[in-house]
């Protein structure tokens, strides 16, 4: 069966002398698997269209156990991010987590243009990698089926007060007067927000997506919300990734 959709290499494995295997976060098929035959060789026209990062329009046959590549057509290839290995770190995180959290043989149109739209702005270098990386984070969780609940104080209902505590395993807020009173679970160690950064995370879970990127805080603010959403996305999958400790430690984490 012959299929065709646009997607963009996540991963990417030289095998064999020419080959190469790739996975592709595909619009119509979600993450897929797939055989580059012949990739590595000078004059292939799947050379490019395959690389890491190069964003193509594909023509897939599905095989028994992965996909293969007839065709593919280079659309765009962020060699930007190549420029700056902070970028570079924090790209390779994002990959590593869209093949872990985006879904498998169906529609993922909303994870590949968050894939894409971060891209674009670590490329272009217009907004504060710490503010891409919360986007990126908490939105691909929330598509997931991982929102978290932002709306009011668990406790009392407030919605909003001076100091707010998130709970990133039940993913739930906590506002500073419930927690001195010992309402709730120990808010020892969980992210503290003030009312700059919930109201950032509350227009990253809810916002549409053309108004995603679309906020400012100052870097202290943007370091509570990169430290909320990091520890909320990391609760949720009960995980981390190598690409990530590669990321903080070279951002001065």
């Amino acid at each position: 069966m012959q299929i065709k959709t646009d997607g963009l290499i996540i991963r990417d494995l030289n095998v064999g002398e020419d080959d190469r295997i790739v996975t592709i976060l595909t619009r119509s098929r979600g993450v897929v698997r797939a055989s580059a035959r012949g990739a590595r060789r000078v004059k292939s026209r799947l050379s490019t269209a395959t690389r890491l990062f190069c964003y193509s329009d594909f023509t897939l046959f599905k095989g028994r156990e992965k996909y293969i590549i007839d065709d593919a057509q280079p659309i765009e290839f962020f060699l930007g991010i190549n420029k700056n290995l902070e970028g570079l770190a924090l790209a390779q995180y994002f990959a590593q987590a869209a093949a872990a959290v985006a879904p498998e043989e169906d529609n993922a149109e909303p994870f590949l243009r968050l894939m894409l739209n971060s891209l674009n702005f670590i490329k272009n270098g217009n907004k504060k990698l710490v503010q891409i990386k919360a986007v990126f984070e908490l939105r691909i969780l929330t598509m997931a089926g991982y929102m978290p609940d932002l709306v009011a104080c668990r406790n009392c209902g407030a919605y909003e007060a001076d100091t707010m505590y998130l709970d990133p395993i039940t993913g739930t807020l906590l506002c500073g007067d419930c927690a001195a009173l010992g309402h709730g679970a120990a808010v020892s160690g969980n992210p503290k927000l003030s009312k700059g950064a919930l109201a950032a995370m509350r227009h990253i879970a809810y916002s549409d997506f053309e108004k995603l990127f679309s906020f400012s805080l100052p870097d202290a603010t943007l370091k509570e919300l990169g430290a909320a959403c990091e520890s909320y996305f990391k609760s949720q999958l009960e995980r981390s990734f190598p690409t990530l400790d590669f990321y903080n430690s070279i951002a001065g984490k």
